[in-house]
């Protein structure tokens, strides 16, 4: 009988399995293992606080950021009194999973077909990786941690089919060793432009030997290959070996219940918790892990299910603003060109730069500086109502 069974072992499931293991609790970790999920990579220096993650696992260390327009103009914004780390998840899961195992988590390589309940007895059922065998898990509770269009929150919890998604796909390219290439090793590209996504953006995150190239978007009709075969061109990367291809969609709303009001708590990408605008999301489902590991332990020691809410109710209660903040600034910049022209004209802004950098360094808005707030809110109307014309380093 486990105390948690897990479905998914990306960063959410492998870190509710390790704070869960660490504190004595029975836990089982399922994942499927062999996918990689397309993501640029970037982790901010909380997280690797937070999480106790050291400079080992970076692939690479950002000090600048680069925002591009649509008519090729960019503003380069410097990182600060710090970096960004880069991380490739093809082996940043892994590690992670395997510190989970180190913790005391069991670990299992399989397909989650579901949950049988019958009586008292409560399973979760699926199928053997090694040699194809259906294989039963007792449990008491469940975290869904299986992504984006989760099959646990498919089956159990209530809303989950209302959360808006972007479809992102990327490329795992060779850096460039021309020292003549405009590419940068310590610079993140995004390129906010119509013609590469109509309503996200494309990027170039460098990974060390190698780079991450692609992008997102929530039209359908949108050929996602072509436009990353585009960008890389655009980019200079068009004859840069391609070492793999990775696509998959991404929630941009965090649902609005997480649990099955039972046995069951969702986490990460099944939660819906990737930021608005940016589409950052490896921080967010750790700290998501992390909080359906608490909800889970306390139900465990109350025996009252609705102790299961407090994932989603610590969550909104730290991150509810700035998410409304990023998807306001979604909202408002990504609809059309001209928006996005001024997006990056406002970015020019030094206020702007550092305070844009202070949220995403420490996950929260800096209250601390109500004068440079004041000014950004003027100038990000001007920019708005076309009072101002656009102005690039």
């Amino acid at each position: 009988m486990y105390d948690v069974v897990i479905i998914g072992g990306g960063p959410s499931g492998a870190t509710a399995a390790g704070d869960l293991a660490k504190s004595g609790h029975k836990v089982a970790l399922l994942d499927r293992e062999g996918r990689i999920k397309p993501c640029g990579g970037a982790i901010p220096p909380r997280l690797m606080v937070d999480f106790q993650v050291d400079d080992q696992q970076l692939i690479a260390k950002i000090r600048t950021a680069r925002m591009i327009s649509p008519t090729g103009r960019s503003v380069d914004i410097p990182i600060e009194n710090g970096f960004v780390g880069m991380v490739d998840r093809k082996d940043f899961d892994p590690y992670l999973r395997e510190r989970a195992v180190l913790a005391g988590a069991d670990y299992f390589v399989g397909t989650f077909l579901e949950i049988e309940r019958i009586g008292q007895k409560k399973r979760v059922i699926f199928r053997n990786k090694s040699n194809g065998e259906r294989v039963e898990v007792p449990f008491r509770l469940i975290i869904g941690a299986d992504g984006a269009r989760s099959r646990v929150g498919k089956a159990e919890v209530s809303g989950w089919d209302k959360i808006p998604y972007v479809l992102a796909y990327h490329e795992i390219i060779e850096a460039p060793k021309d020292i003549n290439s405009p590419y940068d090793p310590v610079r993140c590209d995004v390129i906010y432009d119509g013609t590469i996504s109509p309503d996200f953006y494309g990027w170039v995150f460098p990974h060390g030997q190698s780079a991450s190239v692609g992008m997102g978007t929530g039209y359908t009709n949108v050929d996602l290959k072509k436009a990353t075969a585009d960008l890389r061109k655009a980019s200079g990367l068009a004859e840069c070996k391609t070492l793999r291809k990775e696509g998959a969609p991404i929630p941009l709303h965090p649902l609005g219940q997480w649990d099955n009001d039972l046995d069951i708590v969702l986490a990460g990408d099944a939660a819906g918790v990737v930021a608005p605008s940016s589409g950052e999301g490896i921080y967010y489902a750790m700290l998501t892990g992390r909080l359906a590991a608490t909800a889970c332990a306390e139900t465990l020691r109350t025996k009252n299910v609705r102790d299961l809410k407090l994932a989603r109710k610590l969550f909104m209660k730290e991150h509810k603003t700035v998410f409304r903040v990023l998807q306001s600034m979604q909202n408002a910049y990504y609809k059309s060109d001209i928006r996005r022209e001024r997006f990056v004209s406002l970015c020019h802004d030094v206020d702007v730069q550092r305070l844009t950098f202070e949220a995403y360094m420490h996950k929260k808005l800096v209250k601390s500086r109500p004068l440079p707030h004041i000014k950004i809110g003027l100038k990000n109307i001007a920019h708005l109502t076309g009072l101002v014309k656009p102005e690039y380093v």
